[in-house]
């Protein structure tokens, strides 16, 4: 019964492990370089989890219209390497988010810098610093 058990369990790290790696992307796969962005707004919510750090902002168009944008950040533990903590942006901080569109024309960009209410500026861990294009 004991085996059966490590190897019920074992199976399920390993199922968990292969699937989030394949849920990972490159940088170049979902954005562009040729589109950098400077976005303002409001955060809405903010998610600290693997791969990466998601936040969200709302944003006024041209139009007037209120629009949620969703931008990634690098990792959490490369994130918390620049000088980041999980409360570092909370619902409701104003931000200026320095950064690149993604290809598809989705209400996506990838941060490469974000500027705080306060005027300090933070790097974002952008993947697209890596590139080796």
């Amino acid at each position: 019964m004991r085996y059966e058990a490590h190897l019920l369990i074992l199976s399920l790290a390993l199922l968990l492990s292969r699937s989030s790696a394949y849920a990972h992307h490159s940088f170049a796969a979902e954005f562009d370089t040729d589109k950098p962005a400077q976005i303002s707004g409001t955060v809405t919510k903010v998610e600290w989890t693997n791969p990466h750090v998601h936040f969200y902002v709302d944003v006024k168009n041209d139009q007037g219209e209120v629009v949620n944008w969703n931008i990634e950040l690098g990792p959490p533990l490369i994130l918390r390497h620049l000088g980041w903590r999980q409360d570092s942006l909370k619902a409701g901080d104003q931000v200026t988010v320095e950064g690149y569109l993604a290809k598809d024309q989705s209400k996506l960009a990838n941060a490469k810098k974000v500027t705080l209410a306060d005027g300090r500026s933070v790097f974002a861990g952008s993947s697209a610093e890596k590139r080796t294009e």
